[in-house]
């Protein structure tokens, strides 16, 4: 359904009887929250949603407990054509610097990627479509966010572009065999995941609608209704609590890298869904 509201009230039962305020930057009409945000306001999260091209961005986090930063058409790089990037990627490299938690997808993740001093480009092998499988990496064992995740989860790729590299000290938490960085944390609180998980099928079947050179590279008959349900249920039980472990990370003291390194996951209170 279409997002036209800035604001998301959390569901009751939010963490500590006080909404974990989340900043959500939409770069693209055509990729809204969907179920993400379904799924962070459950768990105990009040959205602001704020459209940088029409809505601009805060000049700082503060007031914020976390960041969500969702997928669009352009490119981490195509300042010329969208100025506003610039903004996004500032305030992105802010979270990092001052560990508030962040949630960057595909587009991004590729301008969480740049900010830090990684590159993103146009991938070579061409864009990649539909409903795919990612693989996690070792190191995401003692994630607060991987930890618990399958180890092969469902998750819904569309994307021209890739993250041909990552900054030094990054850490590479899934990959595929066509493109590596797939998700990844930058210091203790900041991921970028190339994929989405966001998505409804009725938004899978709009990009495919708007992009059928992407379209074409989807697994025979990703596009069928029935095919589109079921990967998204599948992608709900993976991706869902990951979300609620998002939203209770946002509402937590922020784990050291010494406490990640040594596999002391903090423990995370647990929310109403």
């Amino acid at each position: 359904m279409p997002w036209r509201s800035n604001s998301w009230p959390a569901a009751t039962g939010s963490l500590a009887g006080v909404a974990v305020r989340l900043l959500v930057l939409q770069p693209s009409e055509i990729d809204p929250p969907e179920r993400l945000g379904e799924w962070l306001a459950e768990a105990g999260a009040e959205l602001d949603v704020r459209r940088p091209a029409v809505d601009g961005v805060p000049d700082t986090l503060d007031g914020f407990d976390g960041v969500v930063c969702l997928g669009g058409e352009m490119g981490a790089h195509d300042l010329a054509e969208h100025p506003w990037l610039a903004d996004v990627r500032r305030l992105l490299a802010e979270a990092v610097s001052r560990r508030v938690p962040l949630l960057a997808i595909c587009l991004g993740a590729q301008l969480l990627a740049v900010a830090t001093g990684g590159h993103a480009r146009r991938s070579p092998q061409g864009p990649e479509a539909g409903p795919r499988l990612v693989a996690r990496r070792d190191a995401s064992g003692h994630d607060p966010l991987f930890g618990e995740l399958p180890l092969t989860p469902d998750v819904i790729q569309f994307h021209h572009d890739e993250i041909h590299r990552l900054a030094s000290g990054t850490l590479l938490l899934a990959s595929s065999p066509r493109h590596e960085n797939q998700a990844f944390r930058v210091g203790p609180c900041a991921y970028g995941l190339q994929f989405h998980i966001e998505t409804s099928p009725d938004v899978v079947l709009q990009w495919a609608r708007g992009d059928p050179e992407a379209a074409a590279t989807m697994p025979p008959g990703s596009l069928q209704r029935e095919r589109l349900d079921e990967v998204h249920a599948d992608v709900d039980e993976a991706w869902r609590p990951v979300a609620g472990r998002f939203v209770a990370l946002c509402g937590s003291p922020t784990p050291s890298l010494a406490e990640l390194a040594a596999g002391d996951r903090p423990v995370l209170p647990l929310l109403g869904h």
